[in-house]
């Protein structure tokens, strides 16, 4: 019995085979069935990874978090039905979701710095060597977040946060909710809603995981 199945538009469900304790549980989502070849032949000859599942646009992707139990997301950037910021937005407020690295030939026009807006974990371009993803992947699953240096230099956004913000957004490392941070804080739950919004504009972010992995890159 094959350990996973592809899902695409001309039928097929998932499957999920016997649950390894060890190996990183992957998903795969990608426009181009040769992508999802490649990465499954490399997973499987590799002992760290369990390819759980693979789906050839975003909403399949999405149907899968729903469904299936992986630890980590593989997508590319630009597919069908919804593309990987639309599956980043959905996946931003949900508990325990996939962590979720990009792997794309699009590196331009600052594309790695939105996937770590959205939330994403990290950003492997396809032209990187199997190696680089695989050692990637493993970082990801090990908390790290894992994005390409940025050319030029430019002014942190963390410089501009008030002490009040600071301490939240240290408050949002350690895993606190919006009811937790009210009561630390000594405010009311709209209060604590008023500094996040003005901390993820400040950032340039769109949730608590992306700026909590603004503050950890740094």
């Amino acid at each position: 019995m094959e350990p996973y199945k592809t899902l695409s538009r001309n039928g097929g469900q998932p499957h999920r085979g016997d649950m390894a304790v060890d190996p990183v549980r992957l998903a795969i989502a990608d426009k181009n069935p040769l992508i999802i070849r490649g990465l499954r032949s490399l997973f499987t000859e590799d002992g760290r990874f369990e390819t759980v599942v693979a789906a050839t646009d975003g909403e399949l992707f999405l149907d899968c978090v729903e469904r299936m139990q992986f630890d980590i997301g593989i997508i590319g950037w630009d597919m069908p039905f919804c593309n990987a910021q639309g599956v980043l937005e959905a996946l931003a407020e949900r508990e325990e979701a996939p962590r979720i690295i990009i792997y794309t030939g699009q590196t331009g026009s600052g594309i790695a710095e939105q996937a770590m807006a959205l939330g994403a974990a990290g950003f492997c371009p396809k032209t990187q060597t199997p190696e680089h993803l695989m050692d990637m992947i493993m970082s990801v699953a090990g908390g790290q977040m894992v994005f390409p240096l940025s050319r030029g230099r430019r002014r942190d956004p963390l410089s501009s946060l008030t002490a009040r913000e600071r301490e939240i957004l240290q408050a949002l490392c350690d895993g606190k909710t919006n009811a937790r941070l009210a009561k630390a804080f000594g405010v009311s739950p709209n209060t604590v809603k008023f500094h996040l919004r003005n901390l993820y504009e400040k950032l340039g972010v769109q949730n608590r995981a992306a700026a909590v992995a603004m503050l950890l890159s740094r």
